[in-house]
């Protein structure tokens, strides 16, 4: 694997879309950026949850790994309270807003991979 293949992951795992952006591909960053953050901002806002590994499951580990896919935005919003109300009627809609923003920009590194390796267009 290449350098730029490196580079490309890693700044795709810290904040959706810029590792699309580094290899050229504003447009498709741009949109990354939004859907992925936009998916993630709103989960949060009604009343989804963020999944720690403190919680002792072993899906519960994958759900973790799941939603810290979303990179950065994860961790500030760990950072900001704890989110989540269990007694909201959108708990679980908002979780599984968080939870695919993270899987979704987990794949965007694949994305970011192919066409740093020459694989996509």
């Amino acid at each position: 694997m290449r350098k730029r293949t490196w580079i490309a992951m890693i700044l795709a795992l810290l904040v959706p879309g810029l590792g699309h952006l580094y290899l050229g591909r504003r447009a498709r960053a741009a949109a990354f950026f939004a859907i992925v953050l936009f998916l993630f901002v709103f989960g949060l806002l009604i009343d989804g949850r963020l999944y720690t590994a403190q919680q002792g499951s072993f899906l519960s580990l994958l759900a973790t790994i799941g939603s810290m896919g979303a990179g950065l935005p994860y961790f500030i919003a760990r950072g900001l309270r704890p989110w989540g109300d269990v007694g909201s009627i959108t708990f679980e809609h908002g979780t599984a807003f968080t939870l695919t923003a993270g899987l979704m920009n987990l794949l965007l590194v694949l994305d970011s991979f192919d066409i740093a390796e020459g694989r996509k267009e």
